[in-house]
């Protein structure tokens, strides 16, 4: 009868420029599918050239090198007899667009333009592409002579239009447009398309997963249809994590789930589904059909082929599945630590250095890298050759395989704890401990010598030595003492990643881990140069409150029990001198503000839109029951006066796991100022007003 059609769609890791190892996978990607019945593939956005490309997209090279890879795809006999839709970058009237080309036994269907281009946040694109503003208009494409010779076309269609096969008819949208308040699917589904595909570059961010879930299943629940979505996955090379969560839904119900954090770069998902279950959900709803009758047709591109098989009755179809999310802790876990075996496999470096403090925030990166250990054991485990073979590469060990995530994590991890005159044993005992737990090649070494070969120098120059405030030394001496100790350990961390292994006579070179968190770097609440500037920052996007749940949920899932005592203990810097051996130094009180207030300052001040004046009104209301207005005005103007005195520490900040929303990351995310009149006078001056009315 031709009613049950087999579609596949996929998470592939592709990397940005990596065109060898990008046709890999997009070929792995169609064997698959292939295998399993499908008779359409749908990939990534801009799969053949990798999402993250930037600014090499205005090089003719990202262009020439993309032909050449479908170059090779059209020529395959691995893409015969299955429509084939890829991703990648097409120069059209001396204008450049992101486009899918779709393609079936060495000729070209239809190159569809993006319609609706993704500029926020993370996302640049009209920086290196143009929208295609013509709907429903479709001109003709002069094949490059590579791809003529291929296929014996001229010219193909180049534009918005579908693809009418033999039992169905195909749109596509590409990934902003599902976000877009007129989304293509809407009218599309009222001409009678029946399935809908989206290739995505979507990356990761806390408790994101549901909405782009919400918004799949929600396209077919009101028109029915069946909506295929493809997703990039890893660390194609930036801050971002592409997480994957490829999907099929049919009239409002997820019918097929992909992984959404995995270290396996190409996954397939394939789905049997019977068309006239859309056509009989389309038929009862009257205002659907209505809407039908009077609206403009898309121009049709004829296919002549079939996503179904003529004697079709008794195949099953899929039926309905309950998509299972993670918790925000459960992301932490994952993400971050696949984002970083990604970073370190494509780096070609041979492990992590991480300044270990015994504090919440090393201590969660620390964790994080032992989550990856245990992600690269389980994919061993499970037969995924491509980690063995990075692991064993990372090693330098052909017949090793990593069984044990302790073992592996001593050979691939060192940890180190940077002890001075003002750090306490506590916490040089509980970084011990959890070095110990996790399984950590561990180091202690004191600074103390190097900081006052340092204070030394500045002391024969000019003649004065610098006293900390407890001493009866200026604020800005202490400051300045406190600065060259965060300096210093930053210099010896880059010494020992360069160098630890040369020491204990094995290759290679370590990446140095920052672990500032997203509150922290805010505030400003750094050094600049410190043990905060490293290669790369796992938790740099993630809030001091979500990182206090994630240690709690290291504590009762890897049974790291050396976490109970780190999560007790008051943050500190250590910075300070000691007061009858203990701590008098305490990370909240040194900024004036709690952890607590400053995710919400961050929220409001990134995702709320709201300056100084805006986030005083805001917080009245919100902190009513425990603050007067007159509070609440101190607190924002302190914010604010701390935010803009150390903008500039952003422009420095190291590479950092994109996880929140209100993170300050000045590369491309928070772009503002970095030099301000840190006076606010003209908005401090109307909150005072208002503070002076209520």
């Amino acid at each position: 009868m031709g009613r049950a059609v087999v579609v596949a769609t996929c998470a592939l890791n592709q990397w940005a420029l990596d065109f060898e190892g990008n046709l890999e996978r997009i070929f792995r990607s169609i064997d698959i599918a292939k295998s399993k019945g499908a008779r359409y593939r749908l990939g990534p956005e801009l799969e053949i050239c990798g999402y993250g490309c930037s600014d090499h997209y205005y090089e003719s090279d990202t262009l020439l090198h993309s032909f050449q890879v479908l170059e090779k795809l059209l020529q395959s006999p691995a893409t015969q007899d299955i429509i084939c839709d890829v991703g990648m970058p097409v120069l059209h009237r001396n204008v450049r667009y992101n486009c899918r080309v779709i393609f079936l036994n060495k000729k070209i269907l239809l190159i569809r333009p993006k319609i609706s281009l993704a500029n926020a946040g993370n996302y640049r694109e009209l920086r290196w592409f143009t929208p295609w503003s013509k709907a429903r208009h479709v001109e003709e494409y002069f094949l490059p002579r590579i791809i003529q010779e291929v296929t014996g076309q001229e010219t193909v269609p180049f534009g918005d239009a579908v693809l009418a096969t033999n039992d169905t008819c195909l749109g596509a949208e590409i990934c902003e447009e599902l976000w877009a308040p007129n989304s293509p699917h809407i009218e599309m589904g009222l001409d009678g398309v029946e399935i809908f595909t989206n290739s995505s570059g979507s990356h990761h961010v806390l408790r994101k997963a549901h909405a782009r879930v919400d918004l799949v299943n929600s396209a077919t629940a009101k028109n029915g249809g069946i909506y295929i979505l493809a997703n990039q996955k890893g660390c194609d090379g930036d801050r971002l994590y592409y997480d994957g969560c490829a999907m099929i839904s049919m009239n409002g119900e997820t019918v097929a789930q992909g992984t959404q954090f995995s270290l396996d770069d190409v996954e397939v998902l394939v789905a049997t589904l019977d068309l006239e279950d859309v056509r009989s959900y389309r038929a009862e709803i009257s205002s659907r059909n209505l809407a039908a009758s009077k609206v403009s047709p898309y121009p049709r591109v004829k296919v002549d082929f079939a996503l179904s098989c003529p004697d079709d009755v008794a195949v099953p179809t899929c039926m309905p599945i309950q998509w299972r999310h993670h918790s925000p802790e459960e992301e932490i876990s994952l993400g971050p630590a696949c984002w970083l075996w990604d970073y370190l496999r494509r780096s070609k470096q041979a492990g992590f250095l991480l300044p270990l403090s015994g504090g919440i925030d090393s201590s969660a990166t620390a964790c994080i890298v032992y989550s990856m250990c245990h992600q690269v054991c389980l994919a061993v485990k499970n037969g995924n050759a491509d980690v063995l073979a990075d692991a064993r590469r990372i090693v330098n060990d052909e017949t090793y395989i990593p069984k044990d995530p302790r073992e592996f994590c001593k050979r691939i991890f060192t940890t180190c704890y940077m002890a001075s005159e003002n750090s306490s044993q506590d916490t040089c005992k509980r970084a011990k401990l959890l070095a110990e737990q996790i399984g950590s090649y561990h180091i202690n070494l004191n600074i103390d010598a190097a900081v006052k070969a340092v204070v030394g120098i500045f002391s024969v120059v000019t003649g004065r030595t610098p006293q900390f405030s407890v001493c009866g030394g200026s604020s800005r001496e202490s400051l300045a003492l406190q600065n060259v100790q965060a300096r210093i350990r930053m210099v010896l961390a880059y010494l020992f990643a360069q160098l630890t292994l040369w020491a204990r006579g094995m290759p290679g070179g370590l990446l140095v881990l920052g672990s500032a968190n997203v509150d922290e770097s805010l505030r400003g609440y750094l050094t600049k140069y410190d043990c905060s500037s490293a290669d790369i920052n796992p938790i740099g996007g993630i809030s001091k409150t979500d990182l206090k749940n994630f240690i709690q949920y290291c504590l009762e899932n890897f049974q790291l029990t050396a976490l109970s005592s780190i999560m007790s203990a008051p943050p500190t810097a250590e910075l300070e001198p000691l007061v009858d051996g203990q701590v008098a130094q305490t990370d909240e009180a040194d900024m004036g503000m709690t952890y607590a207030e400053l995710s919400i300052y961050g929220k409001l001040r990134k995702i709320a839109k709201a300056g100084p004046y805006s986030m005083f009104c805001k917080l009245i209301n919100m902190w009513k029951e425990i603050c007067t207005p007159r509070e609440v005005a101190s607190k924002v103007k302190h914010f604010f006066r701390m935010y803009s005195v150390n903008r500039h520490k952003m422009t420095t900040l190291t590479p950092s796991y994109h996880a929140e929303n209100y993170s300050p990351d000045d590369n491309r995310f928070d772009l503002r100022p970095f030099l301000y009149n840190t006076s606010w006078s003209w908005q401090f001056r109307c909150i005072d007003k208002q503070v002076n009315t209520l």
